[in-house]
């Protein structure tokens, strides 16, 4: 790791019962420069916490933990003397009134625990940097679909990485600066038409692409996308 690097590296604490889910995260996280710990179990993630909550920077947390009930384990979480940011997996999540709920107890974001290794840490970058990067604290999931975002004079062609009620992250080797007006082009999986929205470049990474923010969707192009994100956000819901 170069000292650019080491300067940008943060630590996330991945919390769930399910070694398949810690483990990709865990390789996903390390593999960007980045280091990462682990929790089993609500006792196991309390203590982790408060032995080292000054170096953990993100947890990205199952709420289905043995030995720790969820909103409980929050309310703990928030009586350290520095609590980390903290982002849930949506799996674990059983309603849109709880996802409203866990706003107020700190939460900043969601995650699916099945996200495809690529798209895991782009996921997890606003809230790494949160200073540097547009924070989206809607339910996004991700997604993968052609999109093209036309500035300027220039159009250009990518990939998405995931999709929220307020905007999309888009991998590319070649972002935008932040703040610049873009009209953003694409169709949702059996969409019934073309999502044509305006937006601005919300934050940038120069490794995974960069954050649209839409700024001007029509209403029926917004219930679209909220569907999708809707049906999709909790179609893999743990019992």
């Amino acid at each position: 790791m170069t000292a650019a690097t080491s300067l940008l590296a943060r630590t996330v604490l991945v919390a769930d019962d399910t070694a398949f889910v810690r483990d990709r995260f865990k390789t996903a996280i390390e593999g960007a420069g980045h280091k990462a710990v682990t929790a089993r179990t609500g006792s196991e993630l309390l203590a982790q916490l408060r032995a080292s909550v000054s170096r953990i920077d993100l947890v990205v947390l199952d709420l289905r933990l043995p030995q720790g009930n969820g909103v409980a384990l929050l309310r703990q979480i928030g009586k350290l003397d520095r609590r980390p940011a903290i982002i849930v997996f949506s799996g674990t999540i059983a309603s849109a009134d709880e996802v409203r709920q866990l706003e107020t107890l700190g939460v900043v974001g969601y995650v699916n625990e099945y996200t495809a290794v690529p798209h895991i840490v782009p996921s997890l970058v606003p809230h790494l940097f949160p200073d540097m990067l547009n924070r989206r604290s809607s339910p996004r999931v991700s997604l993968g679909i052609p999109v093209s975002y036309r500035f300027g004079n220039t159009i250009a062609a990518a990939l998405t990485l995931n999709i929220s009620h307020g905007g999309l992250a888009i991998r590319t080797t070649s972002p935008l600066a932040v703040d610049t007006p873009v009209r953003v082009r694409f169709r949702l999986p059996a969409g019934r038409n073309e999502i044509d929205a305006e937006a601005r470049i919300a934050w940038v990474d120069r490794r995974m692409g960069m954050g649209v923010q839409f700024t001007k969707v029509a209403p029926v192009d917004q219930a679209q996308i909220d569907d999708y994100v809707q049906s999709h956000f909790f179609s893999n819901r743990k019992a």
